[in-house]
């Protein structure tokens, strides 16, 4: 099997100087401001013709001469953006909603830049993003000092960069690489595969009977972030004081997605490390946060996020990640004789099947289920 390019994104934290600062804020406007622009017209263009054409960020340079002041690649990608996050809305309509219009105040600050082969005055062939010790040079900013706490494979090629800040004033420098990897295919087994049921309690229960034992790091800081907003509720919009508290919270608001995000690497991590192939339930997991008052502990855990890391690191590794229907009868089905259950409620924890006898713990049968029927997917009998 000939090699397979991958790709790879390593994440520093930045240091960038007050006037590099103006500038990051500067092309965070002028994303947002093209992609509104691009989304309002393209909107018109589908009402007058029925077509959703986006124009190109060019159209709006003569009109708007400050967009020359910033990165022009950061503007196309955003054209680039809009396009795919459309057509994904059209692929699934009903997971993915339209695109909107970003707010200044709510919506994400970063842009997108790529790497380019140009030529300089000594005729010499240079790339526009590179890494040098501790500075990375980005086009229109320069020299930019970061954390280098991780470095490339010599064989990693640059192919673009993102800069990020958050809501509390932390710059990130996400550059991007891509390189080419031998994977060989593993052929997983019945001991080496793993089936997780997802749950709300305890993250995931999985077919050898174990649990995650999530900490629930939002409901853990939920005292004092509620400490934090209300305090902040009282105090005058715009005023220092209502600055300062404003940054108080953000930051206990990142350090819980931080913690959330490092739980879920960690155990995605251990997880591809120990088996070769794993199966989830492809359960809907923002239907089931707008249901049965499990909002609060479906968007803490994360699982969605904990699914996407586990199957890109199952992948590369050349094993198996698969989701299996979630119509499919995971808790209801008996695991050792398969009769199915069909009065079992959710209020059941345990039940015992009437046809063999045997009881159940029913995250833990339904995680059995799930490994067997997607080996049964990948070795149908």
């Amino acid at each position: 099997m000939p090699a397979q390019k991958l790709n790879r994104a390593i994440k520093y934290r930045a240091y960038p100087t007050p006037e590099q600062r103006v500038l990051f804020a500067k092309t965070f406007g002028c994303v947002r401001f093209v992609w509104n622009r691009m989304l309002a017209d393209a909107q018109t263009f589908l009402d007058e013709t029925g077509v959703f054409f986006i124009p190109t960020p060019a159209k709006y340079k003569k009109e708007f001469p400050f967009l020359k002041e910033v990165d022009s690649l950061a503007l196309a990608n955003t054209q680039l953006d809009l396009k795919d996050a459309n057509k994904r809305h059209l692929e699934n309509p009903k997971a993915v909603g339209v695109p909107r219009l970003k707010s200044k105040r709510k919506s994400g600050m970063s842009y997108t830049t790529n790497n380019q082969k140009v030529q300089n005055k000594d005729g010499k062939i240079k790339d526009t993003i590179y890494i040098v010790g501790n500075l990375v040079h980005l086009p229109k900013v320069g020299d930019i000092k970061v954390k280098v706490h991780r470095k490339p494979g010599t064989d990693w090629a640059l192919k673009g960069a993102t800069v990020s800040c958050t809501r509390s004033g932390k710059y990130f420098i996400s550059l991007l690489y891509e390189f080419k990897k031998d994977i060989q295919p593993v052929v997983p087994t019945k001991e080496t595969s793993l089936g997780l049921d997802y749950s709300s309690h305890d993250f995931f229960v999985d077919s050898n009977g174990d649990v995650a034992n999530y900490p629930r790091f939002y409901r853990r800081s939920e005292a004092k972030l509620a400490r934090a907003q209300r305090r902040l509720s009282r105090m005058q919009f715009g005023s220092h004081h209502y600055d300062k508290q404003l940054y108080k919270v953000r930051v206990l608001q990142e350090h819980i997605a931080n913690q959330r995000k490092n739980f879920c690497h960690t155990i995605s991590a251990a997880i591809a490390k120990q088996y070769n192939a794993v199966f989830v339930e492809d359960i809907n997991l923002r239907g089931l946060a707008g249901s049965l008052k499990l909002g609060k502990s479906t968007n803490d855990n994360g699982f969605g996020m904990f699914r996407t890391m586990l199957e890109y690191k199952l992948t590369s590794q050349g094993k198996t990640f698969a989701k299996i229907d979630k119509w499919y009868p995971s808790s209801k089905t008996c695991s050792v004789c398969g009769f199915i259950k069909d009065d079992l409620t959710l209020a059941d924890r345990v039940w015992t099947c009437s046809a063999c006898g045997t009881t159940h713990n029913r995250d833990h049968n339904a995680a059995i289920n799930i490994r067997n029927v997607g080996l049964l997917g990948l070795y149908p009998a």
